[in-house]
């Protein structure tokens, strides 16, 4: 037997269980990422032994069972996240709970609660993500769970998925019209709209620590970091050797290691060595957009160099000394801000002055061959007139001779790292490249830093938005010139100057299957395509705020329109909306029974045909009649009559109302006789 044939032969309520099993299992799926291993297999393990009750025809758990797995639940919740309450915690338990109901559905009012809960955690995979995706994901739960409600309410015969799906489909049709009026006009108020994130654990590649090799493996992440949209014509886009996004400045190094400040046990160093911004701006100003994806950081990306602070919705954000800018907290869900950019500037102290020194320090006893290698330059009467600038030039200069070669994987580094890409290797990615040049630039009394963020950036065809990539993370320097202040350096661009100039960013092996889609090109096509809808979806849905919202006011009449605006609007609509429901509601009162109003629809259609038949003519008569007028032609009307009536005094399981009902419309329906 067939599992189509094992399933049509079940009874109703074994069907109907399964399938709402089904529509609950596509509800917890998305969430098994975020649910502790332990939650995931007792559900998965509850949900088969409800499945197998319900083939089996068994009798449900007792109450006392169903009692030490809630208790069994609520202890192991507890003993994972310490508390029940909270975004995790609560998620873990609504999920178990939807599936401890699932163990006593005996009545109706069982089936009330599990759809309530089946609703409430469709919900909650939005705490964890707000993606196109998972809105189409739980769009198709939605219809399942409305599904299983129709099914709830039909509880004579065997109602057909068909019929119940097409339901489910036009209540939910039916209610659209009041969720976008819903979404448009019900007023943004931060502390109502949003939840904020508990897991503040870094989600692009950037950190403010570097640890010398992590950055190789940020190559490989393709996920969309940050999205950018010019203004002004394509002319006004800087080259792509000039997008720099500036993320932490790494001061402090340790000998493996560099981070946001030097290595001091004194906790106010920073403070006392903090150096002015002291940015001057000149040459165009380039004005852009940015949505930029959920990071858990308080990093704000902006391009070099960004005088005035960003434009930001119910959030504050600040730059420190070294020109980065933060908010005041983590961005934890998409975030679209303005920025004004200048890509000519200067920063930094102008002269020489004491706090200077922090970025000259090393730590001893490391990269002996690096120092020494300083010396020689330092003593070399042809850099030695030329300061700063030709120290630096000579450096690149070496990277572009000396056999260096930018590497995706140029393996495991030991403790001297700068020794090992200037001497033996000479092989790294970006952040062996600056970290060895600013060892360089320090053994050489140059103050000197790294700066991480992104460079680069690519347009999409197809909506014009430039994509900046977590695999466009990159590093580089800063080295301090008299009269200059600092100065930007990318030692990576003299080892490989398509990938700062031309924007060739390394890749991973391809197997052959890969490289043949890349070439024909079919890949980057539908990626260009699948992100320019995942943008849409950001912009017009996620990012929809309230200044949107009253720019839509403005678009509808309002000169200054408010919040009071918006909630008159909308109350304008749901009660235009309630008054149209409750006339519906009061035209199918007098129209209740579907059977008789498809009876009448066939008196219609036959009266049109030449045939009046009286209203309280039964089916077998109407149908005797039409055969008496028309004859052989219409014998499948009366017999779609004769099973319409069956199905109202002698219930066939073969027979629906919802088939009946299709059929009607392709019934050989009597032509009217031509005058």
């Amino acid at each position: 037997m067939t599992l189509r044939q094992t399933l049509t032969s079940l009874p109703r309520d074994a069907r109907d269980t399964l399938f709402l099993l089904f529509v609950i299992v596509w509800v917890i799926a998305p969430q098994v990422p975020n649910l502790p291993v332990w939650t995931t297999v007792l559900a998965g393990g509850l949900l088969l032994w409800r499945g197998w009750l319900a083939i089996q025809g068994k009798a449900l758990p007792g109450r006392w069972t169903v009692a030490a797995l809630l208790a069994l639940a609520v202890v192991g919740t507890l003993l994972t996240h310490r508390t029940i309450l909270g975004r995790d915690a609560g998620v873990t338990l609504i999920v178990l709970l939807l599936v401890l109901k699932m163990l006593e559905l005996r009545a109706r009012r069982d089936a009330m609660v599990v759809f309530f809960l089946g609703f409430f955690t469709m919900l909650s995979n939005f705490f964890f993500s707000q993606s196109l995706p998972t809105a189409a994901a739980m769009l198709v739960a939605l219809l399942g769970l409305l599904m299983a409600l129709v099914n709830a309410h039909m509880p004579v015969g065997r109602p057909a998925l068909a019929q119940t799906f097409r339901i489910a489909g036009t209540m939910a049709l039916l209610g659209a019209p009041i969720m976008v009026a819903l979404f448009m006009l019900f007023p943004r108020m931060a502390p109502l709209w949003g939840m904020p994130s508990e897991n503040l654990t870094g989600r692009s590649g950037l950190s403010g620590t570097m640890k010398i090799g992590d950055m190789a493996e940020i190559a490989l992440d393709e996920r969309v970091a940050i999205r950018l949209r010019f203004e002004g014509s394509v002319d006004d886009v800087p080259p792509q050797a000039m997008l720099y996004f500036r993320g932490p400045v790494l001061t402090g190094f340790d000998g493996r290691q560099w981070n946001a400040e030097p290595f001091r046990e004194d906790s106010a160093w920073a403070a006392r060595v903090a150096l002015p911004a002291n940015l001057q701006t000149s040459g165009p100003a380039v004005r852009y957009e940015v949505t930029l994806e959920p990071q858990r950081q308080p990093w704000l990306m902006v391009l070099e160099a960004t005088p005035e602070a960003p434009s930001l919705p119910n959030m504050q954000a600040y730059m420190t000394q070294d020109l980065q800018w933060l908010t005041t907290r983590p961005i934890t869900e998409v975030l679209r801000y303005k920025a004004v950019s200048y890509p000519e500037f200067r920063h930094g102290p102008q002269q020489s002055v004491r706090p200077l020194r922090v970025h000259t320090e090393l730590p001893p006893g490391f990269n002996p061959r690096t120092l020494e290698l300083a010396t020689q330059m330092r003593a070399d009467p042809a850099l030695s007139g030329g300061g700063t600038q030709a120290l630096v030039t000579a450096a690149l200069q070496r990277l572009r001779t000396g056999g260096y070669s930018y590497s995706l994987d140029p393996g495991v580094f030991g403790e001297h790292t700068a020794d090992e890409f200037w001497f033996d290797r000479k092989e790294g990615f970006c952040e062996h490249i600056a970290s060895a040049f600013v060892i360089l630039m320090r053994a050489m009394d140059v103050p000197a830093r790294i700066v991480t963020g992104y460079q680069g950036g690519e347009r999409n065809p197809v909506d014009g938005y430039w994509t900046v990539r977590n695999a466009d993370a990159h590093a580089w320097a800063e080295v301090w010139m008299e009269g200059r202040g600092w100065v930007r350096v990318d030692p990576t661009g003299a080892v490989s100057p398509g990938r700062i100039g031309q924007f060739q960013r390394l890749r991973a092996p391809q197997g052959a299957f890969a490289a043949a889609m890349g070439t024909m090109g079919m890949t980057q096509s539908l990626r260009a395509v699948w992100e320019a809808v995942n943008n849409s979806w950001n912009q017009w849905v996620l990012n929809y705020t309230q200044s949107r919202q009253m720019d839509l006011l403005k678009a509808l009449g309002f000169e200054s329109p408010s919040w009071q605006d918006l909630t008159t609007v909308l109350g304008y609509l749901i009660i235009s909306a309630a008054v149209v429901a409750g006339a519906w509601g009061l035209w199918e009162r007098s129209q209740h029974d579907p059977w008789l109003r498809l009876l009448a629809r066939t008196r219609q259609r036959l009266a049109r045909a030449g045939l009046a038949l009286p209203d309280n003519l039964p089916p077998r008569a109407m149908a005797e009649r039409v055969q008496a007028q028309f004859g052989t032609p219409a014998a499948a009307v009366a017999d779609w009559l004769l099973r319409l009536e069956r199905l109202r005094y002698a219930p066939d399981p073969g027979v629906e109302l919802g088939t009946l009902r299709s059929e009607f419309r392709s019934l050989p329906w009597p032509k009217p006789a031509p005058h």
